[in-house]
């Protein structure tokens, strides 16, 4: 299996065909956990499977303010069918040229089948890889691991979050307001 970026490295930007004339760049997406779901092909069994579960799930991936992509190595066309023939209400990336450049960078993309491993990275609002998977590729991996992933990343701000305010509240103590 693939050695993908594991937890604590910084996910690599890019751009990426979103349509056939709309690029969507991971930067863009900072502020809020992003789930990439990198998977080998449109149309493909498991895959659809894949998409299809993601797509249900969608609300929950919403409630923790998450966006999720899905990045495969098909073309642009080719996403836009699949989307529309899915009903599928998030972006899929199109990775085709130059062929898996991003995926390669997230050490996730098959040389010999020159499609990408079914990896699925969760990262946090700054951009780091936060929980990392590679699935066998016939394997749907569910949403499970991305679910428990964002939990964790939800406590995690809730404890910065709360560490900041108590901060700020002792400023103001002891500052005499």
């Amino acid at each position: 299996m693939a050695d993908i970026l594991r937890p604590g490295a910084t996910a690599p930007d890019f751009t990426l065909r979103v349509t056939p004339d709309q690029n969507l760049s991971l930067k863009e997406l900072r502020g809020r956990p992003v789930i990439l779901a990198f998977y080998p092909a449109d149309w493909s069994p498991v895959c659809g499977d894949q998409m299809a579960l993601y797509n249900e799930v969608l609300p929950e991936f919403q409630k923790h303010g998450a966006e999720i992509v899905g990045i495969s190595v098909d073309g642009a066309w080719c996403h836009a069918a699949y989307a529309k023939h899915n009903h599928l209400h998030f972006p899929l990336l199109s990775d085709f040229e130059p062929k898996g450049a991003v995926a390669q960078e997230f050490g996730a993309y098959r040389y010999g089948e020159g499609v990408c491993e079914r990896a699925l990275f969760v990262l946090d609002e700054e951009g780091k890889v936060f929980w990392s998977y590679c699935s066998p590729i016939a394997v749907n991996p569910g949403a499970e691991g991305i679910l428990e992933a964002l939990e964790e990343v939800s406590k995690k701000k809730g404890e910065t979050h709360e560490r900041i305010e108590s901060t700020s509240h002792e400023e103001r103590s002891h500052s005499g307001r």
